[in-house]
């Protein structure tokens, strides 16, 4: 990024430099503020609890007075532009671990540069309002319509509500008939299952009887036999 601003710029930049914070976490604390009021900032960077909050506010700080004494802009119309953070050079250090060797710790160091400004004025275009009134005649005109205007929604309303009862209804006949072809055919089912159980009983029935007249008749054979002999 670059640190020098256009003379002719409504803005102000500050720029603290080798700070014993590593980059990434003074980007966390810079990404709070960015586009927000000099005062919200502040505010933020109060009830941060980051160790990058302290640098940062002081750049912040620094670059709203360079807006106010060098610019001669007005502090409480200040926002932060711009703001980010470079990484500066890294401290290497040692520290002994076992078997003999040694592990290298890095130190980062950052930059932070701030850019505060005025934004641009930019007229916002409002739309033109809806009712005219020139006369009596305009405005019971304007109020009639509005008077329509709200009878119709409370219809509107009516048939949406009718709608959906009719929904339900239709839906509880559906769910009705759907109970009686149910219980229907379970009624069926169990007939069924009555009359095929009747059936085999008969079956079974019939078969013990013609089992007990074979039995007579071979008893009666055998006493005849018996008999002649």
């Amino acid at each position: 990024m670059a640190r020098k601003i256009d003379p002719t710029a409504q803005e102000a930049i500050a720029t603290a430099r080798f700070i014993r914070i590593s980059p990434t976490k003074a980007r966390q604390v810079v990404d709070l503020i960015r586009g927000r009021h000099v005062e919200d900032a502040r505010r933020v960077l109060t009830f941060t609890q980051k160790a990058a909050s302290g640098p940062v506010g002081k750049a912040l700080e620094s670059a709203v007075a360079n807006a106010e004494h060098n610019r001669g802009l007005p502090g409480d119309e200040l926002f932060v532009v711009r703001t980010w953070v470079d990484e500066g050079p890294t401290l290497r250090r040692f520290r002994p671990r076992a078997l003999g060797r040694a592990t290298r710790i890095r130190k980062r160091t950052c930059h932070i540069s701030v850019v505060v400004g005025r934004p641009e004025d930019t007229e916002i275009e409002r739309p033109a309002p809806s009712r005219r009134r020139r006369g009596r005649g305009a405005a019971v005109d304007d109020t009639g319509e509005a008077a329509e205007r709200s009878t119709e929604k409370p219809t509107t309303a009516k048939t949406t509500t009718a709608k959906k009862t009719t929904a339900r209804k239709s839906t509880a006949k559906k769910t009705a008939a759907k109970k009686t072809t149910a219980k229907s055919t379970t009624a069926k089912k169990t007939t069924a299952k009555k009359t095929t159980a009747k059936k085999t009983t008969a079956k079974k029935t019939t078969a013990k009887k013609t089992t007990a007249k074979k039995t007579t008749t071979r008893k009666t054979t055998t006493e005849k036999e018996e008999g002649d002999a």
